[in-house]
């Protein structure tokens, strides 16, 4: 799969792993151990980009099968990755956090996509995520019916919970904590 150069994924050495995206393939371990869960996510972001959502599901339905990483025909090894994933979305379930809704699973994001300016008391903003880290995060409308979404996003160091408006308008951080 032809990859510009910000989307290659990293080994633990920081060094480049150009067969796989950094969606995919973080810190030496594969986000996606289940080839529906990862179509889920590519046909939302497909979707955005114009294409509707029965021609991505077809499109990567045909296409992900030739990657060597689905080719192996044997049970992908998760190293874990399922279960932390799994303590991840107990973790922020565990929050209560008012209009949140509970957190069913865990996406791979990329720093960049996700790090937003958060406003300050002093009237300065500040990004609290590394643009080139992958993270573990989701989207989820707020219960309360007020038009906002909540964000969570999490990595092994930090857990996070930030509310915003349509397309990431009045962001503000709920929860910031270190792990």
């Amino acid at each position: 799969m032809p990859l510009e150069d910000g989307s290659i994924s990293k080994e633990p050495d920081g060094s480049f792993n150009e067969d796989y995206c950094r969606w995919c393939y973080a810190d030496g371990k594969f986000m996606y151990h289940n080839m529906d869960d990862l179509i889920d996510v590519c046909v939302k972001h497909m979707a955005e980009q114009g294409f509707s959502e029965e021609q991505a599901r077809s499109y990567m339905k045909e296409m992900l099968p030739k990657l060597d990483y689905w080719k192996q025909g044997k049970e992908l090894e998760d190293d874990g990755v399922e279960d932390f994933k799994q303590n991840l979305v107990e973790e922020f379930n565990s929050l209560n956090i008012e209009g949140m809704p509970n957190v069913e699973k865990l996406n791979a994001l990329v720093g960049a996509y996700v790090n937003i300016e958060y406003p300050l008391p002093n009237g300065k903003t500040v990004k609290l995520l590394d643009d080139n880290a992958t993270y573990l995060g989701d989207q989820l409308e707020s219960e309360l019916g007020d038009g906002r979404f909540f964000g969570v996003i999490a990595n092994s160091d930090i857990l996070m919970v930030v509310s915003y408006g349509k397309d990431i308008t009045d962001p503000e951080l709920i929860l910031y904590k270190k792990r």
